[in-house]
């Protein structure tokens, strides 16, 4: 099958539309023949090889790219009664996806509504497990919070300042043009942010009273962490999440210290989807708020398989508005 992959890593321009092995699904696995793939900061990290030695997201070469994908179930190994052949289900945290088909352990899959788009379904799994993990279970956002999140017009931003609100809190977000602020406005952000035009920190500081916010949800990472950190009240929490400006190599723990005894993790979300109970019970979240219209979900682009390239350069320029697609 043609499939997108790397031999090396590197920049964009290592991803190669080849033929690679059509997978068998073992037993516990079902093969889904895909209709679409997400296109994600983990697959650019994957391709560049930030992760060529994490233990939890393994990048051995020659590597298929893609952790997140929707379709049908078209085969089925040994012992699995999860789903049956025909369903439209859609997956995260499994490598393989930028191709026709992937085999992926049954207890990954959740079954797709039928009111819920496919695209959506897709779009839902990577960057909306991601929303609700970082607003429900690293710091359960409630009324009394008042929260940062940077990049918010992107697609974990958007899903990410929804839930917050749908849970009580007040959202300061950041975004770099003043289409990107409608955008967030849209979604519900209380305050907005320009960031090419004042320091996010000051105006954190002016909305805040001087207080600082009880959590920044960071995704841009090194040029914006040192500031995330100060943006805190005392005892708030930083979440780094992704590194769209580059990756967030250290953190002094002084420098939690004397911005207020806060607190710093960088979570991966294979840890908060670790069971099948646990990733059925956020995707029906998801499903359940997509359905009632509570949660919209915005698709920027879709893209051809073969300009997969495109689509990271895409990404990469920090341009989106949206989840990215690739259309299998």
């Amino acid at each position: 099958m043609k499939a997108i992959a790397i031999v090396e890593f590197g920049g964009p321009e290592h991803l190669e539309l080849m033929e690679m092995p059509e997978p068998k699904p073992a037993a516990g696995e079902a093969l889904v023949k895909l209709d679409y793939a997400g296109i994600n900061f983990i697959d650019v990290y994957m391709r560049s090889g930030h992760y060529a030695r994490s233990h939890t997201y393994q990048t051995p070469l020659p590597m298929t790219i893609g952790m997140e994908g929707g379709g049908t179930v078209a085969a089925l190994g040994d012992g699995v009664t999860d789903v049956k052949l025909g369903d439209r289900v859609a997956y995260c945290i499994v490598r393989g996806s930028y191709a026709p088909y992937a085999a992926v352990p049954a207890w990954r899959l959740v079954k797709v509504p039928d009111n819920v788009p496919l695209p959506v379904a897709t779009a839902l799994m990577l960057q909306g497990f991601t929303a609700h993990y970082l607003s429900h279970s690293v710091f359960a956002l409630g009324p009394d919070h008042a929260c940062l999140v940077h990049a918010g017009a992107g697609g974990v931003g958007q899903l990410l300042i929804q839930f917050a609100k749908l849970r009580g809190a007040t959202v300061i977000t950041t975004v770099g043009s003043k289409d990107k602020a409608e955008i967030v406005k849209q979604r519900g952000a209380d305050h907005v942010i320009l960031y090419r035009e004042t320091d996010f920190r000051e105006e954190v500081m002016k909305l805040t009273g001087g207080k600082g916010v009880d959590v920044v949800y960071d995704a841009v990472g090194k040029d914006t962490i040192s500031r995330s950190i100060t943006s805190l009240k005392k005892r708030g929490l930083c979440v780094n999440y992704g590194g769209a400006s580059g990756l967030v190599q250290s953190v002094e723990p002084l420098e939690l210290a004397e911005a207020g005894s806060v607190f710093f993790t960088r979570p991966h979300l294979a840890d908060y989807v670790a069971s099948a109970e646990e990733l059925r019970g956020r995707a029906a979240d998801l499903f359940a708020a997509c359905g009632a219209g509570k949660l919209s979900v915005a698709i920027d682009r879709e893209f051809p398989l073969a300009e997969a390239a495109a689509a990271h350069r895409y990404l990469e320029g920090r341009n989106t508005k949206g989840k990215l697609l690739l259309k299998i």
